[in-house]
């Protein structure tokens, strides 16, 4: 069952998803040719620490780092590594969690490095604006079905393919609450929105087909076909107007 949070909770998850944006500014920096997805990690968990905060990927559910990184046809929960080296013309996928008393932002990003294909280029552009094409029915009276649907319709329109095996999720004291978030869905099916819940909408989006498969790792999320992937993920609070962003750096 969902969690509705009061006027105290949001503003603990404003916090923390102000320092979970501010964490994905210092890897943005972070990232250039021959930088390792480990040295970039260290650089998040650093800041993380230094804010008052604990990175909430670290040790959950055994994840080695304290944000999942994941380059190229990696989808989602790549583990930082010393041996994966980004290079001129990668994409870098880099999902964040910072937890400040009690309560977890969750937020993710993809960085071309230098040149990238004008492929990897417009990816990346209807991955963020296939989210805010969702936030037109993040209010309260529309489903989850609505903001799954918007994803779905915005992306297939501009020729690639929603990963259907993850999904978001609502967000606050946990990780993972209820509601799933599917980037899929039909109009006014599913969950109601209510003011109050909170909500990680992350669109995973593929250049070739939606489906997935997991590594000998059993962490990292890779294409089927080996085509690129992107993801944009903000955690959001439902009101009876349009949502808040919590995790923008601006977040009152």
């Amino acid at each position: 069952m969902f969690v509705i949070k009061n006027s105290e909770q949001v503003a603990l998850m404003k916090i923390a998803g102000r320092i979970t944006a501010e964490a994905l500014l210092v890897a943005e920096e972070a990232i250039r040719p021959g930088i390792s997805t480990k040295e970039i990690d260290a650089k998040i968990h650093r800041y993380i620490i230094k804010s008052g905060a604990t990175p909430t990927f670290l040790g959950y559910g055994g994840f080695p780092g304290s944000a999942c990184i994941s380059l190229n046809s990696e989808v989602i929960h790549g583990i930082p590594s010393d041996k994966k080296i980004v290079s001129e013309g990668d994409i870098v996928k880099i999902d964040v969690g910072a937890r400040y008393r009690g309560y977890t932002g969750d937020s993710a990003r993809t960085f071309a490095v230098g040149k990238v294909s004008d492929e990897a280029l417009k990816l990346i552009s209807v991955t963020e604006k296939s989210f805010f094409e969702a936030m037109k029915f993040a209010k309260a009276g529309f489903r989850i079905g609505d903001i799954g649907s918007a994803v779905e319709n915005f992306v297939i329109s501009n020729g690639f393919t929603v990963v259907r095996a993850y999904t978001g999720h609502g967000v606050g004291a946990e990780l993972h609450e209820d509601p799933e978030i599917p980037n899929f869905g039909k109009p006014g099916r599913g969950v109601r929105l209510y003011s109050g819940m909170t909500l990680a909408v992350e669109p995973m989006v593929n250049a070739g087909v939606c489906d997935v498969k997991v590594l000998r790792d059993k962490w990292t999320v890779v294409t089927a076909d080996g085509r690129l992937s992107a993801h944009y993920e903000n955690s959001i609070a439902i009101t009876d107007g349009d949502p808040i962003i919590l995790t923008d750096i601006n977040v009152g």
